[in-house]
C-alpha cells in the first residue's frame, strides 16, 4: 500500500528525496532511467512580461492556475522550500532544490526553480520551471523540464495513463503563466 502522504508542508522538513540524481534538470542529458518531458511556451515580449511570469512561477501562482491547491512552507519557492500540492484527495510533496536567477552570456535572464519529489508523491524524480527573457529580441518564454518514474507500485499500474496526466498539468503550467490565471 502506498505511504499517505501529508497535506501539512513542515511535516515533511527532514523527509529525505526520493531520487539521487538531485540537479538533474539542470543538466544535459537529463539522468537515463526515467521518463524525460521538455516543453517551451512563448508568453509574449519584454521585461514587464518576463518579471510577471517569473513572479507567478516564484509564488506558485502558476500551480495554483493549473488547478492545484498549494500549502507550501515559504510564500515563495526558495532553496529547501517544502510544498504540497493538491490535486482532490491526492497530495503531490516537494522540495525546492534549485531557485534560478541568471544571466548567462547568451544574453538572456532566467528565473524560476526546481523541486524534487518526497515520500508520498506518486513518482519519483524532478521538475523545473523556468522563464527566459532574451534581452536582444524582447521574447519571453516558458520552460519545463522533468523527468520520473513512478513513486509506488499502484502509480506503476498506470503506465502510460502517467504520461497523460503529466503532459496535461504541464500544459495547463504553460497556459497559467500566458493567461496569468491564479485561484485565490
Amino acid at each position: 500500500m502506498p505511504f499517505r502522504a501529508s497535506a501539512d508542508p513542515a511535516s515533511y522538513r527532514t523527509a529525505p528525496l526520493t531520487y539521487p540524481e538531485v540537479g538533474g534538470t539542470a543538466t544535459l542529458p537529463m539522468p537515463p532511467g526515467y521518463h524525460h518531458l521538455e516543453q517551451s511556451r512563448h508568453l509574449g515580449s519584454g521585461e514587464r512580461v518576463f518579471d510577471d511570469a517569473a513572479r507567478r512561477i516564484l509564488r506558485w501562482d502558476m500551480h495554483r492556475g493549473a488547478g492545484l491547491t498549494v500549502r507550501a512552507t515559504s510564500t515563495e519557492a526558495e532553496p529547501g522550500a517544502i510544498v504540497v500540492l493538491g490535486l482532490g484527495p491526492i497530495r503531490i510533496p516537494c522540495r525546492v532544490v534549485d531557485v534560478v536567477d541568471a544571466r548567462p552570456d547568451d544574453g538572456t535572464r532566467e528565473r524560476g526553480f526546481a523541486y524534487g519529489t518526497l515520500p508520498g508523491h506518486p513518482e519519483r524524480g524532478e521538475e523545473r520551471f523556468v522563464v527566459r527573457f532574451d534581452e536582444r529580441t524582447g521574447a519571453v518564454t516558458a520552460h519545463i523540464r522533468a523527468f520520473s518514474t513512478a513513486g509506488n507500485a499502484v502509480v506503476a499500474l498506470g503506465g502510460p495513463l502517467n504520461r497523460l496526466v503529466q503532459g496535461v498539468a504541464t500544459r495547463r503550467y504553460l497556459a497559467a503563466l500566458v493567461t496569468g490565471d491564479s485561484a485565490p
